[in-house]
């Protein structure tokens, strides 16, 4: 494999020179035990690598936690973490290991809300090990009635005595089988009503409440569920599972809040894997074009080839400068980006879903052989459009977030005439 091009080789007006020095350290040679421990299907070895020796795990947590350091240039938050640097990770995993790119963003989103509500003696029990590698989390959100619509989880967690009792179904719960310990977000207010939800959206108090549980906790099942890709991947059943109020991430109720928080932390960087993954795929069809013969001549040489090449190349430009903005931003001029990582999620992810199609195309029957490169490209691809948002809300997000602006943009022009009279 060729070495591996990175947005912060040819970005630098979004990039700093620590992460110039951070692209250089994720070298094909570097990640090549990864990549063989991905190719194996280790899932648990490919997790351990990650934190050490190679430290990834480090970009997760906040420099004031034990986390890498992320320089200046950025408003004083104890609890932020580079999204460039998670950007230029993830973009790598996507290149050459995505089983062990789908583990380590979970291992941040299981981590995360321990940065952003754990109290002080779940940050010291938990973030040396989950930086690592030694404990993995996961990120115990999505329901069986519950995906894109997050105000209609139905587990819950009644009060019982000092501490709480969990009952309910969590499913397509990454990293189950490796996890240590499960962020549990549950209703701890009214059930869902029917046609609507509880909490932000019913009308009341927010009514989610986000636990740290376990993974071998009594009252807690699992089970793996197989996929197109071989990622771990499970159901969870909690069957009244006690926990301590200690075990509380935040404030009743603010478990909504948090789960947002953290995926608005993350959701950048699901574009940036995309990108990743894409630009493998066009590597792996530019080899093929010029080596293929056909019709006396490289594939490379057919106008129709070319013109694929062509757009493949422009829309991965165009999605790696889209995931630099969004994270640039993030990073140095405002905590929340909706509108920006939402466009980054939505076109890179769809960009990548059509370079790798062609990819596909390009190698002919070779394409759909089991196990060649772009035949695991095309089933890993297609997972990204839809978890931590699918493309259809990231449209809504989108389009909520230039309307509020449009709204916002006469009183603005209204304040300026007043300033000038």
């Amino acid at each position: 494999m060729s070495r591996l091009a990175l947005s912060s080789a040819d970005l630098p007006v979004f990039f700093e020179e620590r992460h110039a020095a951070l692209a250089a350290r994720l070298t094909p040679e570097a990640l090549a035990p990864l990549a063989r421990l991905a190719e194996a299907h280790d899932a648990a070895a490919v997790a351990r690598c990650m934190g050490e020796p190679l430290g990834l795990y480090a970009h997760l947590v906040p420099e004031a936690l034990g986390g890498a350091p992320i320089g200046g240039g950025r408003p004083a938050d104890a609890t932020a973490i580079d999204v460039r640097s998670l950007v230029l990770i993830r973009e790598a995993l996507g290149q050459v290991a995505p089983l062990a790119d789908a583990i380590f963003a979970v291992q941040g989103l299981g981590s995360y809300p321990i940065v952003l509500a754990g109290s002080d003696a779940q940050r010291r029990a938990l973030l040396p090990d989950v930086l690592s590698g030694r404990r993995i989390g996961a990120f115990a959100l999505t329901e069986p009635e519950a995906g894109s619509d997050v105000a209609s989880l139905r587990t819950e967690a009644r009060r019982e005595g000092d501490g709480w009792v969990l009952d309910g179904e969590k499913v397509l719960i990454s990293n189950v089988p490796l996890a240590h310990h499960l962020v549990v977000f549950a209703r701890t207010g009214a059930p869902p009503r029917d046609g609507g939800a509880a909490g932000e959206r019913g009308g009341g108090r927010a009514a989610i409440t986000a636990f740290l549980v376990d993974s071998g906790a009594k009252g807690v099942a699992s089970e793996p569920l197989p996929m197109s890709v071989p990622h771990p991947i499970g159901r969870l059943r909690f069957e009244g599972c006690r926990v301590p109020d200690s075990a509380r991430l935040g404030e009743v109720g603010g478990g909504f809040k948090l789960a947002m928080q953290t995926l608005d932390a993350f959701r950048i960087s699901v574009g940036a894997a995309a990108n990743g993954m894409a630009a493998r795929a066009l590597r792996e069809a530019i080899a093929h074009v010029t080596r293929r013969r056909q019709f006396g001549a490289p594939l490379s040489e057919q106008q129709m080839v070319r013109a694929y090449l062509a757009e493949m190349a422009t829309e991965l430009d165009a999605a790696r400068l889209l995931v630099a903005r969004a994270a640039h931003k993030r990073d140095t001029a405002a905590a929340r980006v909706s509108t920006e990582a939402a466009m980054a999620k939505m076109f890179a992810t769809e960009a990548a879903q059509r370079i790798i199609d062609r990819a596909v195309q390009l190698h002919g029957g070779m394409g759909v052989i089991e196990g060649t490169v772009v035949e695991r490209l095309y089933r890993e691809i297609r997972p990204l459009r839809i978890y931590e948002g699918t493309t259809e809300i990231q449209k809504l997000i989108i389009a909520k977030g230039i309307l509020e602006r449009a709204a916002a943009e006469p009183a603005a022009d209204e304040r300026a005439r007043d300033g000038a009279r």
